[in-house]
């Protein structure tokens, strides 16, 4: 098995889904890149692309439709203008053309060239696609992808598509085996262990540099969440409140700038009540940004990517350990928890419901802020393991395909169950624990399994279908 580096888990993306979303616009400019390895795209004629399962049944509110058009347009989602996408697809639709790749204009109608078939679903995986390029001499390339989680794609002929996968110098695949490297380095923090694994992509210094990169990107959306107001676009009508709890809690006292912001969070009152209100200010706020097809950090996946951002702004805003190396060290041990859960179950929602996007990014915040905050290579794995097992059944059951209700709240209370499972952690004995973290993936992976699929990310059971909202 080959290891994952930290920052393909925790890593720049695109709202409102990492696998409904960033999948898709993966797998179209994959697909641009196999028509290229082909034949020239000026002798593409026409494209198809059809989407089943969970893509089909909430890619509206998911943004699936827009995430094919965009990437078979040669847009990247890491560069787009995000004021710039409605008017983009709007023009795809009114025109029925598509500038294929950037390269060549061909017919495109909505609906004809882009399918969402709610009635099939591939058997590799609930995420399915077929893209289809015809040539101007009849023949055709076809190709399937399969949206994994976290934007990760597969193929039938390739198990998966992830980037910047090696075979590390001490591979922690488990659990176990980051306890087995740690004794056998005698290292006292897994944070060194994840930099040494790290090697095998950059040098310590430039993932210093990527993990204080993504700090920025964090503190850049959750500030752009705080101040903004409105109605969340969907249909839902749901209402942004980052933006009002933010005012509310910081009064009169006026910012004009980002780092005053964040210099009067550093000086705002540190009452437990308030602490609370702030962490989930944080995680709303990104949420929202995500929610509206916002540039947001995906950390394992878009619907989940609030957690950590709250929970590390958290630690940097309302602890003593502040500083640039407790960020990174956070983001290293974050980055790798989220491997595992990869690696040996699942962080699609449509494989295993809402505990596989909220419950690992609730592990992945606790095992973060349990390392910078002292706690030992047991209790950091210990705390990672109380944070999914109290997410262990937790279902997907998006409002109208949306990632609104009960998406954005669920992301305030994963980042709360982080903070007191690191706490519970940091004052017990891992030791004496009954349940390993191996144990609680394993756990993990057989509910997910047992699930039916009315609640993988289907909106066809729990809250979307007990509340009578009109199909987005």
């Amino acid at each position: 098995m080959e290891s994952i580096s930290i920052f393909e888990i925790i890593k720049v993306g695109i709202g409102p889904s990492s696998s409904h979303t960033m999948g898709p616009w993966n797998a179209a400019e994959s697909f641009l890149n196999k028509i290229r390895k082909e034949r020239p795209l000026q002798e593409v004629q026409r494209v198809f692309v059809e989407f089943f399962g969970s893509l089909a049944k909430t890619g509206i509110g998911h943004g699936t439709d827009v995430a094919g058009m965009l990437g078979l347009s040669g847009e990247n989602f890491k560069k787009i203008d995000t004021t710039k996408i409605q008017e983009k697809v709007d023009t795809i639709k009114e025109s029925a053309e598509l500038n294929l790749g950037g390269e060549k204009i061909i017919p495109f109608v909505y609906g004809e060239h882009l399918i969402l078939n709610r009635k099939k679903s591939l058997d590799y995986h609930p995420n399915g696609m077929i893209f289809r390029a015809v040539f101007d001499d009849g023949t055709e390339l076809i190709q399937d992808y399969y949206s994994v989680g976290g934007g990760f794609i597969a193929t039938r002929e390739e198990h998966s598509y992830e980037n910047n996968c090696t075979r590390t110098l001490y591979p922690c695949h488990n659990g176990a085996d980051i306890e087995r490297n740690m004794s056998r380095l005698s290292l006292d923090k897994i944070s060194d262990l994840i930099f040494l694994n790290e090697e095998s992509w950059r040098t310590k210094e430039e993932t210093e540099v990527q993990a204080l990169y993504i700090w920025q990107q964090i503190k850049e959306c959750i500030y752009k969440g705080v101040n903004k107001e409105g109605i969340l676009p969907g249909g839902l009508k749901v209402t942004r409140r980052a933006a009002g709890l933010n005012r509310k809690l910081l009064g009169d006292r006026i910012y004009n700038n980002i780092a005053e912001w964040y210099h009067l969070l550093l000086d705002s009152d540190i009452t437990f009540t308030n602490i609370n209100k702030w962490v989930s200010c944080f995680a709303l706020a990104v949420n929202e940004e995500n929610a509206s097809f916002g540039r947001i950090i995906t950390a394992p996946t878009n619907g989940a990517s609030g957690v950590i951002p709250a929970v590390l702004m958290y630690s940097q805003v309302f602890t003593e350990y502040r500083s640039d190396d407790l960020i990174v060290r956070f983001l290293l041990v974050a980055g790798e928890i989220g491997t595992l859960f990869k690696k040996n179950a699942t962080i699609s929602a449509a494989m295993g419901g809402c505990q596989a996007e909220i419950g690992v990014s609730s592990a992945m915040a606790a095992a973060g802020l349990t390392e910078i905050m002292g706690g030992t290579p047991g209790q950091v794995l210990m705390a990672a393991e109380i944070a999914m097992e109290h997410h262990l059944g937790m279902t997907c059951d998006p409002i109208g395909g949306l990632v609104q209700i009960p998406c954005i709240e669920r992301n305030s209370m994963g980042a709360m169950k982080a903070i007191t499972a690191a706490n519970i952690a940091l004052e017990s004995d891992p030791a004496k624990a009954r349940v390993t973290l191996d144990e609680v993936i394993q756990s993990m992976w057989e509910t997910a399994q047992s699930m039916s699929d009315r609640f993988k990310e289907t909106s066809e059971g729990g809250l979307a279908i007990a509340v009578n909202v009109a199909e987005c």
